[in-house]
Formats: C-alpha cells, structure tokens, sequence
C-alpha cells in the first residue's frame, strides 16, 4: 500500500469515526456505508492530484 492510499484510509476512518459518533453509522451497515466513503475519498484525492501534475506540466 502506497503512502496516498494509507492516508485514504486513515481519512476515511476518522469519517467512519465522526459517522459513529453522530450516530449515522453502525454495525450494522459499516459495511454497506465504508467502502463508500473510502472510495469518495480516493475519487477527491485523486483528482486534486491530477489537477496540481497538470499545473506543473503548464509552467
């Protein structure tokens, strides 16, 4: 595991964390809701990456 997808992972279970807190996820759908969040977040993050390489190709 690469050190983006490491840093995806820990923001997408300090989500899941908040989610529990406030009640809006549970046992009994973590695995139905995770896999979600996680992939939201990887889509973001990947995204921004591409954005900043192509800034960096422009100059």
């Amino acid at each position: 595991m690469d050190k983006i997808e490491k840093e995806v992972l820990q923001v997408s279970k300090e989500i899941a964390v908040k989610f529990i807190e406030t009640q809006r996820l549970s046992p009994s759908n973590f695995s139905e809701i995770f896999p979600n969040v996680y992939k939201v977040v990887l889509d973001t993050v990947m995204q921004g990456h591409q954005i900043v390489s192509s800034e960096g190709q422009k100059k």
